[in-house]
């Protein structure tokens, strides 16, 4: 009962921010209510004091005893919501697949997966030497084991 009360007030206040999406939600044994949320331009700390009023405001601690965190999903975290792909067009990612590892610039992302480019130096295909390529993958979002942004400093 008391999940499906916090779920209830946590999709009521995420239906007032429509820029903001809910990527991970759980409740422990001894209620402690864990919300991770992402946006479409980012998550600010308002953003996440919005969702965290959205929810403790409307409980009573008389009846149910809890402790609640509302945090973004971080920079380094992996991407698991198809908006947050859509949000990163543009930026270079690492997504592991069954078939392997791929690194490449996110250059699409639609209902069923992704577009990575990069450069790779292959042989030339007559003579010595490399030459600089063009690659290019299509990814289905059911074969992506993890995708994580790749940070450069």
């Amino acid at each position: 009962m008391f999940r499906e009360t916090v779920e209830k007030l946590l999709v009521d206040g995420l239906s007032e921010r429509e820029d903001l999406f809910l990527i991970d939600f759980t409740i422990s044994n001894d209620n402690s209510i864990k919300v991770i949320i992402d946006g479409d331009r980012g998550v600010t700390v308002d953003d996440c004091v919005f969702v965290s009023r959205a929810i403790e405001h409307n409980l009573d601690r008389e009846e149910q005893d809890f402790s609640l965190e509302v945090a973004s999903a971080g920079a380094a975290a992996p991407l698991v919501n198809q908006r947050q792909y859509v949000k990163n067009i543009g930026r270079n990612l690492e997504v592991l697949t069954n078939d392997g590892k791929v690194e490449g610039t996110l250059e699409n992302a639609n209902d069923d997966g992704i577009t990575l480019k990069w450069k790779a130096r292959e042989p030339k295909p007559v003579g010595k030497g490399k030459v600089t390529v063009q690659k290019q993958a299509e990814i289905a979002y059911g074969d992506i084991v993890e995708a994580k942004v790749m940070i450069k400093f």
